[in-house]
Parts: structure tokens; C-alpha cells; sequence
């Protein structure tokens, strides 16, 4: 298969790819000529880049349609074999079709770009500064698209920024208590997860539009957290900060932290940038409280001690910043749960929303305990304000949407 390929079978087709350190997440999408929201097709992940990479390929239901692994290559190429491992897949799959663009999930777009946009050297290249403000996203994101790029020049390229979505709130929550040269440097509150947060309130409209139309409150819980108030679709504050590390705690990231303990580490401790960057990112939140894992389906089935306390914590802090992002938004009409943990973590669920019957909320026990979510379904009784939602978010297909209306220029 190459991009230009006349269509086929399988017609025109949008490939989307997430790119983190070690894995590469993709999906496949097919294009309708009404006009009608692209279809998946397929999805799946080569993850272990650097170590022994797995390649695996899923149908929408979930059957497998191909997987390998190889062993690990020199670093710095990872990412172009991974690629090269998912177009060579693709050339069966596609079976004729022709893909015609690639869209990137890229974790910043800074103050330049708050909508995706067509990726040119000029972009890439401002993409690349921002690097400094998410060291440890940003440059996988573009070096998948470097990748891309290498082995086909001419296929169009799309980024969807995951602080778009924060884009236009009020000064007020992008600000920190710095210096004002700071914030003329871009150190600031910009926000993550938008495109989870995009897709939320597209779905509420649908199922809910009474309600998105009010003050409402996404807790994306999964392995990064963050939590966002929205009012009429618009996000007025979030979790996330400068950066990723910010808000509510995650399965290796700590969330809200006295900024006085880096200091007495780096003080104390000796520690430096890359040594606080493993502790921030990869050894604190729930792996570091509990000492068991960062998966809350291990510490739910853990006796240790340790586990039961993370638990604890991730409840609590949930709950405190419920009560804040509340305040920001003067009330709320809804509290959204999604991702990972949001999604199939009853439990979480049903203590967050009893330490939150302060705030009206109340839950039905067998609606948040059983059955499936399917697009999103109400877990609070009939009439209950504020409601409760479950609902499954789904990055990839905003992806896949924003990369054909930026292709065909809508």
C-alpha cells in the first residue's frame, strides 16, 4: 500500500497515532463519503520500544488480527520501526484503501496553536521548543511524526493538541504566583487531556444536552488523572498544570505537591533534574504510596497495608478537588467519570460520590455496580440532580475527526 494508492475496498482511511516513551497506540478509520463520522476499523499498540517491542492489531471487537514481536534496536529508532512495523500491517489491512492523512495526539501546542493543525517544517519546528514544557511527551509525539514523515513526505499530517480543548479560559486559572516575567516565558497553568474532555462533552450533548449545557465536572481517572469544571462546553479550570505532574494523584505521578520538597531533596538528598523526574513521574502516586503497584485493580486485591492507604488518598484528594472545581464553576449540574478507572473502578465511584452527598450527589448502587456503560450511561436516580455519569471517553475518534476536517479544509 502507499498513500496514494487509487481507493479500494476499503476506500479512504485515517490512520491516528499516540505516541508515548515506550509504546505507540493506533487506530484505524474509515471515511464515509456522506460525510458521517469516520468508522473504526481496527486499533492496536506496539508497546516494549526499547526493550523487546510487541506489535498487536485488534478488530472493534476485539479478536486479534496480527501480532509479532522483534528484538530491540538501536536507540533513537525505535519509534520509526514501530512505525514501519504498523504501515506494514496496514498494507494487508487495508486491502486497496488509501490512507489519507495521519493524525497525532501531541501534548502541547503552547500559545501558538489551540486547534489542530497541518504539520509543516515551520510547526515542527515550534513544536519542538515547546519540548522544555513536557520533556517527557512531547518529544515521542514528534518523533513519531518525524517517523512519518521519513518514510512518506507527501502524506498529510495532523496534530490534535491536548491543551487546545483548555484554550480562552479565564486568566485567572492560567496564572501562577510568579514573577510576571515568567508568565511572559509561557509558565503557566495550561491544561492536559483535552481531547478526553472534547470527546465528553460532545457525547453529553447527545445523551444529555439539558445538562451539558450547565456546570459540569470530568474526572479522567486512569493512569495520568486530571479533573476539569466545564460550564456550556467550555473548560473553566483543570487539574493539570504547567505540566502533567499537577492535580489530582496518578499511578506514578504524585499530583499536588509543596513545591518545598524538591527543594529539601535537592538541598538535602543531592538530587538533580533527571533523578527528580524518575521520583515525579515514574515512582510517586500510587506505586510510591502503597510500595505495591500504581494498578488500583492490584492494590483493590492487596492485604499490604500500604495499598489500602493509596487508596485512601486518591479518594480523598478526588473528593477535595471536587469541591474546588465546584467553587469554580458556582455549582454543578453533573459529575462525568472516565478513562481507565473512571470507567470500570465501581468502587472508586461509589466513595468519591458518598464523601460527595455534601454536594447533593447520590448514586444508584446496581446502576454504578452493574451492567454495561456503552456510549454513557447514568448511574444517579431518576430526577437526582446533580447527575452522575459513566462514560467511556475516546481520544482516538476525536483524533480521527479533527484530521479529516483539517484535511478537507472544514
Amino acid at each position: 500500500m502507499s498513500a496514494s494508492r487509487t481507493s479500494g475496498e476499503q476506500g479512504e482511511l485515517i490512520l491516528t497515532l499516540n505516541a508515548g516513551s515506550s509504546s505507540i497506540k493506533f487506530a484505524v478509520y474509515g471515511v464515509a463519503a456522506d460525510g458521517a463520522d469516520p468508522r473504526l476499523r481496527a486499533k492496536g499498540q506496539v508497546e516494549g520500544i526499547g526493550t523487546r517491542p510487541h506489535f498487536i492489531a485488534k478488530t472493534v471487537d476485539g479478536q486479534v488480527l496480527s501480532e509479532s514481536w522483534w528484538e530491540a534496536i538501536a536507540e533513537g529508532e525505535g519509534h520509526a520501526r514501530a512505525f514501519q512495523q504498523i504501515w506494514s500491517w496496514l498494507d494487508d489491512f487495508a486491502d486497496g484503501g488509501r490512507i489519507m492523512a495521519i493524525g497525532h495526539r501531541v501534548a502541547h501546542g503552547g500559545e501558538d496553536y489551540s486547534r489542530p493543525v497541518r504539520i509543516t517544517p515551520d510547526i515542527l519546528k515550534v513544536l519542538t521548543g515547546l519540548i522544555p514544557l513536557v520533556p517527557l511527551h512531547q518529544p515521542n509525539n514528534l518523533a513519531a511524526i518525524r517517523a512519518v514523515a521519513k518514510d512518506h513526505p507527501d502524506l498529510p499530517q495532523v496534530a490534535c493538541f491536548d491543551t487546545g480543548f483548555h484554550r480562552g479560559r479565564p486568566k485567572v486559572t492560567e496564572q501562577l504566583g510568579l514573577p510576571r516575567a515568567l508568565l511572559e516565558r509561557g509558565v503557566k497553568r495550561y491544561g492536559f487531556h483535552g481531547l478526553s474532555y472534547e470527546y465528553i462533552v460532545e457525547k453529553l450533548r447527545e445523551l444529555a444536552p439539558g445538562v451539558a449545557a450547565g456546570r459540569v465536572i470530568v474526572a479522567h481517572l486512569g493512569s495520568g488523572c486530571s479533573m476539569t469544571a466545564i460550564r456550556d462546553g467550555q473548560s473553566i479550570d483543570t487539574t493539570m498544570g504547567f505540566s502533567a505532574l499537577d492535580g489530582v494523584p496518578m499511578g506514578t505521578r504524585p499530583g499536588l505537591l509543596d513545591p518545598g520538597v524538591l527543594l529539601f531533596l535537592m538541598r538535602e538528598d543531592g538530587l538533580g533534574v533527571e533523578a527528580l523526574e524518575q521520583l515525579l513521574y515514574k515512582q510517586s502516586g500510587l506505586l510510591g504510596l502503597s510500595g505495591v503497584s500504581n494498578d488500583l485493580r492490584a492494590l483493590h486485591q492487596s492485604d499490604d497495608p500500604g495499598a489500602a492507604e493509596a487508596i485512601d488518598y486518591f479518594v480523598y484528594r478526588i473528593g477535595q478537588t471536587l469541591g474546588a472545581l465546584t467553587s469554580s464553576i458556582g455549582g454543578l449540574d453533573a459529575l462525568v467519570f472516565t478513562a481507565g478507572v473512571g470507567e470500570n473502578d465501581a468502587d472508586i465511584r461509589a466513595r468519591v460520590c458518598t464523601d460527595a452527598a455534601w454536594l447533593g450527589i447520590e448514586i444508584d448502587a446496581d446502576a454504578n455496580a452493574g451492567g454495561q456503560v456503552g456510549h454513557g450511561k447514568r448511574i444517579s436516580p431518576e430526577g437526582q440532580r446533580p447527575e452522575v455519569w459513566v462514560m467511556p471517553t475516546d481520544e482516538e475518534r476525536m483524533m480521527a475527526r479533527h484530521t479529516l476536517r483539517v484535511v478537507r479544509g472544514d
